[in-house]
């Protein structure tokens, strides 16, 4: 429904200036909860916070949510309200960063960076290469570009098997050993949900080339770590790039740390220098939608939890 005049909305639980400036350029006012229709939730990790938040003030019919994945206010979806994300805000800079890591892998920089005296030759082309992408959201489709120079032959698995531009073939999830056999790397692009979690294990790490290199800008819990130290360890696989792991922080010391083969970002694939413009935007964008009635950007499936 279209509300005249500027919307009443609420940033909570803290506020930030480059946050409230946001709402306001969409034109809406800022406001107490208890005057809100609507609010911009500013913490990643507080569910219970906005449970208390919503529990007090039923009057709010839209919630935006920080960041792309949501895992910690899944329970808090209903249909009584609309939910948002930053589901597509942060794919261009996480995108980028899995080139890089695969870019990394292939050119052999993991060891020529910590090598102490001149080496030899080692490395292999991005260009041509085989691709497994899992995953079929923003971030998937911005790498996917960014591989057109390349002239990669693409593979997604995603939930919904539907032709994708820039793709070779789209898989669904009970043809991942299919989509893992052959190719030269694997890219972890998607949202964590109960079937996602643990996806890479000892069957999958089997099932990749020698050579291959995975690559993971997801969510840490996507890999099964003890799985994937034996296979970096073994030679099972060629190397991994990991922005996220599981646990995360990684902690000093482990295994993971010392593996020659192993490229490891502290969860660097957006940044908050690249995050607070993008969010702006959408959050400005959205607060002009709200206002006129017209569909948000980033709706959150509340049946599918992401």
């Amino acid at each position: 429904m279209a509300r005249s005049g500027h919307p009443a909305i609420a940033t909570a639980p803290v506020s930030a200036g480059w946050i409230d400036g946001a709402v306001e350029a969409g034109g809406a006012v800022l406001v107490p909860p208890a005057e809100a229709t609507a609010v911009v939730w500013t913490q990643a990790d507080d569910p219970d916070g906005l449970a208390a938040l919503l529990a007090g003030h039923p009057q709010i019919d839209w919630v935006q949510l920080p960041w792309a994945g949501i895992e910690p206010y899944i329970p808090l979806l209903g249909h009584d309200r609309t939910w948002t994300c930053a589901k597509g805000v942060y794919a261009d800079p996480v995108a980028e960063h899995a080139l890089a890591l695969l870019l990394a892998g292939f050119r052999h920089l993991h060891t020529y960076a910590r090598a102490g005296s001149w080496t030899g030759d080692a490395g292999r082309n991005l260009f041509g290469a085989n691709v497994t992408i899992f995953g079929g959201g923003g971030i998937a489709e911005a790498l996917i570009a960014l591989l057109a120079p390349f002239r990669c032959t693409i593979t997604v698995v995603r939930r919904s098997p539907a032709p994708m531009a820039g793709v070779d073939r789209v898989l669904g999830p009970d043809d991942r050993l299919e989509a893992l056999t052959g190719t030269d790397a694997v890219v972890l692009a998607l949202p964590l949900l109960p079937s996602t979690d643990g996806l890479i294990g000892p069957e999958e790490l089997a099932a990749m080339e020698a050579h291959a290199w995975l690559v993971n800008v997801a969510r840490g819990a996507h890999v099964q770590t003890d799985a994937l130290v034996d296979a970096l360890a073994s030679g099972a696989i060629g190397g991994a790039g990991l922005d996220v792991t599981d646990p995360e922080p990684l902690p000093d010391g482990h295994p993971l740390w010392s593996l020659p083969n192993a490229i490891i970002t502290p969860h660097t694939g957006n940044t908050k220098a690249m995050a607070r413009p993008l969010l702006s935007g959408r959050i400005t964008e959205n607060v002009h939608r709200y206002a006129a009635g017209d569909p948000l950007i980033g709706l959150i499936d509340v049946d599918a939890g992401y």
